[in-house]
């Protein structure tokens, strides 16, 4: 499928148009951002990285039910996906408490939550992406009852079949971000991408609060060993999803 002019940048990835107006083919960038893109970097390897574990995801995704944009990996750094129309919406499902729910509401670093907390956020860095009610997010008319309603149905489904995959994987899913998209035929689905951009993820083999952290807060943090925490995910990703498929 021939690639044509880009269409959108964003801080993460870049989208193309193809010779098919309902595919995109989606670049994913070594370019690393934190704070709402106050700090700004470049992690060796990310974009390889990122598409590789994102695809292996929206693949398991897809076999459990969740319609996904997802078509196929094209190259090590791109994917070939269903063009949306992206809600201005992040859905978090946070399993245990850490960053902004900590600060925001003094609960201790590690709190296992009771059940799993979902929430919505605007899409607006200007605004530092700010933490919505349903009635604001009504309000703003970002979404309709109904979808609100399957958008929290479908993030405590995807964190059910992340928990259990990340815990096979010896990685305890901590936190993550969803964002959805409209096709053109009006069906919500997930888009995006899931990786340690947006995910918290701990290595269940280190009690070390600093060392076990293998996602974006190792560069948010300077912790260091960025790229080997990425790919220590990857690895463990690939080992754990070919192991499925062989059983399947």
């Amino acid at each position: 499928m021939s690639q044509a002019h880009k269409l959108y940048e964003g801080k993460a990835k870049i989208l193309y148009s193809t010779d098919n107006p309902e595919i995109l083919l989606s670049h994913f960038k070594d370019d690393a951002t934190a704070f709402n893109a106050q700090k700004r970097g470049q992690i060796s390897g990310k974009g390889e990285i990122n598409c590789a574990i994102a695809s292996r995801l929206f693949q398991l995704l897809e076999a459990e039910g969740i319609p996904t944009h997802f078509i196929e990996r094209t190259a090590p750094n791109q994917m070939l996906v269903k063009r949306v129309k992206i809600l201005a919406l992040e859905v978090v499902v946070r399993n245990i408490a850490a960053g902004s729910l900590c600060q925001q509401t003094g609960l201790p670093v590690g709190k296992v939550l009771p059940n799993p907390l979902v929430e919505f956020y605007l899409k607006n860095d200007e605004l530092g992406d700010p933490l919505l009610t349903r009635d604001r997010l009504l309000l703003l008319e970002l979404a309709t009852p109904e979808q609100l309603n399957q958008l929290q149905e479908q993030a405590l489904r995807i964190n059910q079949i992340l928990t259990a995959f990340f815990g096979r994987c010896d990685i305890t899913l901590v936190d993550f971000k969803l964002e959805f998209g409209i096709t053109s035929t009006q069906e919500l689905i997930l888009a995006d991408e899931i990786s340690p951009d947006t995910c918290r993820l701990w290595n269940q083999s280190e009690t070390d609060p600093n060392r076990r952290i293998m996602d974006k807060d190792r560069f948010r943090r300077d912790l260091g060993n960025v790229e080997d925490a990425y790919q220590q995910v990857l690895e463990r990703v690939n080992a754990h999803c070919s192991s499925s498929e062989q059983n399947s």
